[in-house]
């Protein structure tokens, strides 16, 4: 199992293709340098200090005291001689958010572009799934410097597995706009930007290919899969996934190199799949957008997959923000949004893992906490407890984030007011501090 995991693309098409195409493939010479960033967050040095009438956020409620900080880290011990010194009463303290599902900073433009715009929101920490290794690696590299990063700390998959005609195939072909060079041709990205498998003997004779990305875990994707004849309809090309006797055997593999897994499922027929087949991770809740010609039934959870979900500790990723990214009615959307409460009512009742995830190329994970409490299914302290302590302990689980006590990581958030009542406050942060260090502070 990979170090980032101790338990436990959306549909082509709807929204628009330049979006998803930037994700897995170089920029062009157009975009070869980062966009200037809205302000510089920066860190500055690490500093020591004193937090007197601190109020932070232990995962039900918020406790009160004096905080102190030393060499990055939260410490029991009184320090005579901060170099901080700050008063916080009436403010309140949260541990940084997490997004365990994006796909925009997997490459150098992409982390120069957004990278800062993650720490704007107050997110620290996040996966990328289904990186190109080449563009991963270009971003390790800025990234590298950790604590000094202008980005979050990330963690990607780089081995992705699709059918021949499978997501995310439509929009890699897609035509980049303002290219002078040709359209992108199928064999430009199979077996290179992703894998390709279409039968159990591929599976075996291409997992060296799986092997050779050392990636930090692997997706496979899953869609419609309840509808073989889809795969006959060149409408369709680019737009499925695998083959449902395909996902046991790749887990299989998975586990034997000890590769954590992950499904994207988009029906409840795909997340039955997912399930049964061992995957560890469900990408998405099912029912972010509904196919032509089909109802809320098509993605509705059972009680008894449930179960088995959590029976098996299957972890579920919320993304239910991106729907907004879909052309559909009002009406429609109201629909969608009524099936995800339905959804994350029955994982919930059976105790199934919830981690939080977005999805969002052009926004953030901030858009999701949103979505989901507006859908009013779960309560604020869950939420909240999802984002800035959960979903960081399964992407960093060796190390101590998200808690205010000795030896805890001094990363934290200062907001003007509590979060639990006023959700509004997480868009208001007055102060980031990653591992004792200020950022924005030069």
């Amino acid at each position: 199992m990979p170090a980032f995991a101790t338990f436990l693309f959306r549909p082509a098409g709807a929204c628009a293709t330049a979006l998803a195409l930037f994700l897995f493939t170089a920029p062009g010479r157009a975009q070869s340098q980062p966009l200037p960033a809205e302000d510089d967050l920066r860190p500055g040095a690490s500093v020591t200090m004193e937090l007197k009438n601190a109020q932070w956020f232990d995962g039900q409620g918020f406790r009160s005291g004096t905080l102190y900080v030393k060499d990055g880290k939260f410490s029991g011990q009184k320090i005579k001689k901060a170099q901080r010194h700050m008063n916080l009463k009436g403010q309140f303290l949260i541990p940084p958010l997490a997004d365990a599902h994006n796909h925009n900073l997997q490459n150098a433009w992409a982390w120069g572009r957004y990278g800062q715009g993650y720490l704007r929101d107050g997110v620290f920490y996040a996966l990328m799934q289904c990186a190109e290794p080449k563009g991963a690696g270009a971003v390790r590299a800025l990234a590298a410097a950790g604590a000094q990063a202008a980005g979050p700390e990330l963690v990607f998959v780089t081995a992705c597995i699709t059918s021949p005609d499978g997501q995310p195939l439509a929009q890699l072909l897609s035509e980049e706009p303002n290219s002078a060079g040709p359209k992108p041709k199928p064999e430009d990205h199979i077996d290179k930007t992703v894998l390709v498998m279409d039968s159990l003997e591929q599976v075996e004779k291409k997992w060296p290919l799986v092997q050779a990305r050392k990636s930090e875990a692997l997706k496979f994707m899953l869609s419609r899969s309840e509808s073989p004849e889809l795969h006959a309809d060149p409408k369709q090309f680019g737009r499925l996934g695998l083959k449902p006797e395909l996902p046991a055997a790749i887990v299989k593999k998975a586990l034997q190199d000890r590769l954590l897994v992950i499904a994207q499922a988009d029906t409840a027929a795909d997340f039955n799949i997912a399930v049964l087949s061992g995957a560890h991770w469900v990408a998405r809740l099912p029912g972010l957008f509904f196919f032509e010609g089909t109802g809320a039934e098509s993605y509705r959870i059972s009680p008894e997959m449930a179960a088995e979900a959590a029976r098996r500790k299957v972890a579920v990723i919320t993304a239910t923000a991106a729907s907004e990214l879909f052309r559909m009615s009002p009406e429609q959307l109201t629909k969608v949004r009524a099936q995800q409460a339905d959804n994350l009512r029955t994982l919930q009742a059976a105790g199934v893992p919830l981690l939080l995830g977005s999805d969002l190329f052009n926004g953030s994970v901030l858009g999701e906490l949103r979505n989901l409490d507006r859908l009013g299914v779960i309560g604020r302290p869950q939420l909240l407890k999802m984002a800035t302590i959960t979903t960081p302990h399964v992407l960093f689980p060796k190390r101590r984030l998200g808690c205010f006590e000795p030896g805890c990581e001094a990363s934290f958030l200062l907001l003007p007011a509590n979060p639990i009542h006023d959700l509004d406050a997480l868009s208001k942060i007055q102060m980031r501090v990653r591992q004792g260090r200020v950022l924005g502070a030069g």
